[in-house]
């Protein structure tokens, strides 16, 4: 409250959803490809991962189709979002290999901050004897603010490793 200047305890920013997606653009080649992301997925969340869809054709694009399944996300709230957001600040971001810290440019401009993670099998829950090959993540970390300074604040103060 008091770096942000605010009297209100309402007021404060809080950290609201997590949500964790993963597009696998190959898995219309490889069928069985979202049955293993989905495992390794639903290690390191707590959760099963819900498929995400094609919403219309493209057929310059592998021939795509309407409903074909393309990707996985899971949204995290309540103590399995705190669970995943200490192992991932605390275990996974020191682990990534040239690692310099989370830059300031990767928030949307509503408050909320997008991680790219190249390799999924970072995460210690992953067993590396079964991944064939490096699937990306995105993490996104939704706040209650509307400013990208306050929840820069928020997220520093939860030991986020920020570059300066």
């Amino acid at each position: 409250m008091k770096s942000l200047g605010l009297f209100n305890p309402m007021a404060v920013p809080m950290v609201s959803k997590v949500v964790i997606n993963s597009g696998l653009g190959d898995a219309l080649v490889d069928k069985t490809l979202i049955d293993r992301m989905s495992q390794d997925i639903s290690m390191l969340s707590g959760q099963k991962p819900k498929v995400t869809r094609a919403r219309k054709d493209i057929s310059n694009f592998n021939r795509l189709k309407k409903g074909d399944a393309i990707g996985l996300m899971v949204t995290l709230r309540g103590d399995r979002m705190w669970d995943f957001l200490d192992k991932f600040v605390s275990v996974t971001l020191p682990g990534i290999k040239d690692f310099r810290g989370l830059s300031r440019k990767s928030f949307d401009g509503s408050g909320n901050y997008s991680i790219g993670i190249k390799n999924h099998a970072v995460f210690l829950e992953v067993d590396q004897n079964r991944v064939d090959s490096p699937r990306g993540l995105q993490v996104v970390i939704h706040t209650t603010t509307s400013r990208d300074e306050d929840a820069y604040v928020l997220l520093k103060s939860l030991g986020f490793p920020f570059r300066d």
